[in-house]
C-alpha cells in the first residue's frame, strides 16, 4: 500500500496511554486511530457529520472491519492515518486505510459502512448526493462551491452560519452580532456539495482605499480543513478588484496564526471585544 493512492490524511502523535510495556501500541488502538481520521474524511468533503446525515435521511454505521499489521508504532511515532473511498455498492461503502511512519505502511484496514435508516438500522442505498460526493472527491474535483454577493442574495446562509458560531457556540448576543453594516457589504458562504452554508465572512465598504474584513466564521466540526482560507481568498479578491490597497480586520486571539498564514501582521495592541481577546491586524494588496 503506498501513500501516494490517498487524497486524506490524519497526523498523531503514539502517546503513553496507548502503549505497553515495551513501548509497542496496543492492536486495538490502530481502529481507533482510523476511527478518529474518518472525521477529517468528512471535514474534507465540508460535512458537518451530524447535520449532513439528517440532510442525507440516513446514518453510516460500520458493519465490519479488518486490519492486517506489517509493523508495530512505537512511542512517540509520529504516525499518517490515510483514508479512501475504494468501491460503493448498493448501500455499502468500502472504506480502506492506512496507517504510516513516514513511508513505511505499518498497518493496512479495511472498513465496509453501511447507510441505514437510523431508526431501525434497516440499509438503503447510498444517496445519489453522497455518491457523486465520494466520487468526485477521489477524484480530485472540488467539494465546494464559494459565492460573493450583496447581503440581499446571501444573507439568509451567511445569518445560519454566524448565528451558529457567534451566537449558539461563542455566546455573543444577537443584538451585537447583526448590524446594519449588513447590507452594505460584500458577503462570501462557502456552501459543500449538499448545499449547507458552512462558511462565511463580509468585506465592509473601503474607507481611503482601505477594506475591512470582518464576522469569519466556519461551522465547528469542519475547522482546520482549509474553508475559511477559501472565504477570505474570496473576499481578498473582491478587496483587489474593487481596488483596494490595504485590508484589515480584527482576529480573535486564538486565530493569529491562521491571518498570519494570509500574509496579515499585528497592528496595535491586544484588546476585548464581546467578552473575547482580539487583535487589530492587517496587509497590503
Amino acid at each position: 500500500m503506498q501513500r501516494n493512492a490517498f487524497r486524506c490524511f490524519h497526523r498523531l502523535r503514539v502517546r503513553w496511554a496507548e502503549v505497553d510495556m515495551q513501548k509497542i501500541v496496543f492492536n486495538a488502538h490502530y481502529l481507533m486511530y482510523i476511527d478518529t481520521a474518518m472525521m477529517d474524511y468528512w471535514r474534507a468533503l465540508a460535512l458537518p457529520y451530524e447535520a449532513s446525515m439528517e440532510v442525507l435521511g440516513g446514518e453510516m454505521y460500520v458493519k465490519k472491519a479488518t486490519v492486517e499489521y506489517h509493523a508495530s508504532a512505537i512511542l512517540d511515532d509520529t504516525l499518517d492515518v490515510a483514508l479512501r473511498c475504494a468501491r460503493m455498492g448498493n448501500s455499502s461503502v468500502l472504506f480502506q486505510a492506512g496507517i504510516f511512519r513516514g513511508d513505511q505502511c505499518l498497518i493496512e484496514s479495511e472498513l465496509v459502512y453501511v447507510f441505514a435508516d437510523p431508526a431501525t438500522q434497516t440499509s438503503r442505498p447510498v444517496p445519489a448526493a453522497l455518491r457523486k460526493l465520494l466520487t468526485d472527491y477521489e477524484a480530485g474535483s472540488p467539494v465546494v462551491t464559494v459565492q460573493v454577493g450583496p447581503w440581499n442574495t446571501l444573507g439568509p446562509d451567511a445569518a445560519q452560519v454566524r448565528q451558529s458560531v457567534f451566537v449558539r457556540e461563542l455566546g455573543i448576543d444577537p443584538s451585537v452580532e447583526a448590524d446594519a453594516q449588513d447590507s452594505a457589504a460584500v458577503h462570501a458562504v462557502l456552501r459543500n456539495a449538499l448545499g449547507m452554508p458552512v462558511a462565511t465572512g463580509r468585506l465592509l465598504p473601503s474607507l481611503a482605499g482601505v477594506a475591512r474584513i470582518g464576522r469569519m466564521a466556519v461551522e465547528r466540526p469542519l475547522r482546520g480543513a482549509g474553508w475559511g482560507r477559501m472565504v477570505l481568498d474570496a473576499l481578498l479578491e473582491a478587496a483587489r478588484a474593487r481596488g483596494d490597497r490595504q485590508v484589515v480586520l480584527d482576529a480573535q486571539a486564538n486565530a493569529q496564526d491562521f491571518y498570519r498564514r494570509a500574509g496579515f501582521v499585528v497592528r496595535g495592541e491586544p484588546f476585548v471585544e464581546a467578552g473575547i481577546n482580539h487583535v487589530s491586524m492587517g496587509r497590503d494588496l
